[in-house]
């Protein structure tokens, strides 16, 4: 995952505000595919710094092995020393079950709205339509991941 147009630091994250003081929400842009079906490689969210989290919303976080590569997931359950999150798409790998909980500190923004750019050559009436209507979608914590965590 990568930030457009910029990284932002952890130090001096409020409620309420971004990274350094910046405004709370940034365009972030998805790569690969450890979100699919919820989030597919070239998708733009609209993330909110310092935003409360709740079990099954979708947030943006730093690895627990390499701080400096962002990554999103969904936040599954509150466990001591943080959070456990998880892949929407268990093939992918790379969550909690990896790495295990992830400290409340590296969580640092949750995913509020989901934008598919256009895809190239969609130039008729129909297809412009059709792709104004599913482009942009709120990412909402409806998902459940109860029914992953049971089968585990």
């Amino acid at each position: 995952m990568r930030e457009v147009p910029e990284v932002p630091e952890p130090t001096g994250a409020r409620p309420g505000r971004g990274p350094a003081g910046r405004m709370p929400f940034q365009v972030v842009e998805v790569t690969g595919p450890s979100m699919v079906p919820t989030l597919y490689h070239g998708d733009r969210l609209l993330v909110h710094y310092g935003a409360r989290v709740r079990p099954g919303d979708v947030v943006i976080l730093r690895h627990p092995f390499q701080q400096d590569l962002l990554v999103v997931k969904r936040a599954a359950e509150r466990r001591r020393g943080g959070w456990w999150v998880l892949a929407d798409n268990a093939f992918a790998g790379g969550d909690s079950t990896d790495y295990g909980t992830v400290p409340e500190d590296f969580v640092l923004a949750t995913v509020r709205v989901r934008y598919r750019p256009p895809k190239k050559g969609q130039r008729s009436v129909g297809d412009v339509l059709a792709w104004a209507v599913s482009a942009v979608r709120p990412v909402s914590a409806a998902r459940s991941v109860s029914r992953r965590l049971r089968a585990r």
